[in-house]
């Protein structure tokens, strides 16, 4: 079977504008999270901004693909290349202000001939969600196999399953993978809002005082590649991706099943899948949105299947949630974990609810294999497991 490994990360948060960056205040247990009013018709919220206006979809994805490719001592063009770059909300953005632009009041349609610079936003067919892989494809130059997944909050892991089913079943040695998010726009916002689901103050994951989730955008790109292409070019390995579990709950459009059904099964076919015993993880990365519901069912999923001794923690108090980004950007958090054998704290937690070995502050651990969790709108639950490369430990 052909192992699969990641040699380059490009991650962008609202900790910072690089890997680098956004690790270091992730261990130093700072916060990205801000009240920012980015749209006057709305009240100000706590938010996870790269900078202080909503990011650019085409202009984020740049950033991560070329900061992953740089990462890996690749430069383009890379024909051969496969590309995987998900986002649950894709060119939402964009097409909000096309609807804006067409349906302006009577008296400014009138007008729009004479208003100085009033022209439309991006066309409707570079707007259709899949179009920002194509983008990524013609960036780095490749000229194979391109896929855009879409499963919510999911949609980072289902990313990189699909990066790495492309390397294993022998399409591909190289491919790009991972998922972009900018989804700060009116409709977002008020989506979230109107189900009762967004923070007042901040991100609190697995705290008895959690109020909700703190809307992000950011991304994280991951350049994977065949072991034995990665041992040919002599680059730097971060880790091992092992095995995934996916699943669905078929339960409800925005909640989760109750009993945690979904999200068991995706991590036990995980560890079947990956051949590694339970016993073997050390570290979870939790979803850990901060909602009520997702933190309660997440708290007693991993009580039934893990022990007490297992770290776990929640990077969205630091990072915001970034919906279809977020399971890439643990990814990336994970990694780095293994490399420099530290457990990320659970910003933001004061007082858990859960009995949990929860991580309260950065600190240095033995980590072989960590585990990353992300659980979407309808059910999608995904699940990765990663680790040092095999015979490196």
């Amino acid at each position: 079977m052909t192992r699969v490994v990641v040699t380059g990360i490009g991650l962008i948060s609202a900790l910072g504008n690089n890997l680098e960056d956004s690790w270091r205040f992730l261990i130093a247990e700072k916060s990205g999270i801000k009240l920012y009013q980015p749209f006057p018709q709305l009240r100000a919220l706590p938010l996870g901004l790269i900078d202080n206006q909503p990011a650019e979809l085409t202009i984020l994805t740049k950033k991560a693909v070329t900061s992953a490719l740089q990462d890996a001592s690749l430069v383009p063009p890379l024909p051969d290349c496969g590309i995987v770059i998900g986002s649950s909300r894709s060119y939402q953005a964009e097409l909000e202000k096309m609807a804006r632009w067409m349906y302006k009041d009577k008296e400014t349609k009138g007008q729009r001939d004479k208003v100085e610079n009033f022209s439309p936003p991006l066309s409707f067919l570079s707007s259709l969600p899949h179009m920002n892989a194509i983008a990524t494809a013609k960036l780095v130059g490749a000229t194979g196999i391109v896929l855009a997944p879409m499963a919510a909050c999911a949609t980072g892991i289902w990313a990189l399953f699909q990066g790495f089913n492309l390397i294993q079943s022998g399409r591909c040695q190289r491919v790009v993978a991972g998922a972009v998010e900018a989804p700060i726009t009116p409709l977002t916002i008020t989506g979230f809002e109107q189900m009762g689901a967004l923070a007042k103050t901040g991100a609190y994951p697995f705290d008895v005082n959690r109020e909700g989730l703190v809307l992000s955008e950011g991304a994280a790109v991951f350049v994977l590649e065949s072991a034995e292409l990665a041992h040919q070019r002599g680059v730097k390995i971060y880790g091992e991706i092992f095995g995934f579990g996916l699943t669905s709950d078929a339960y409800h459009a925005n909640k989760p099943d109750p009993g945690g059904k979904g999200a068991i099964s995706a991590i036990r076919q995980c560890l079947h899948r990956a051949h590694i015993p339970v016993e073997d993880i050390d570290y979870i990365h939790a979803h850990g949105t901060a909602t009520q519901m997702n933190d309660r069912v997440e708290s007693l999923v991993i009580q039934k299947i893990f022990s007490n001794n297992v770290a776990v923690s929640s990077t969205k108090g630091a990072t915001g949630h970034t919906l279809g980004a977020s399971g890439a950007l643990g990814v990336g958090f994970s990694l780095m974990s293994l490399q420099q054998q530290i457990l990320p704290p659970c910003v933001g937690l004061q007082k858990s609810e859960f009995d949990l070995n929860l991580v309260r502050e950065a600190r240095h651990s033995k980590i072989r294999r960590a585990m990353c969790f992300s659980f979407g709108f309808g059910g999608q639950n995904a699940v990765v497991v990663l680790g040092n490369e095999s015979g490196s430990n």
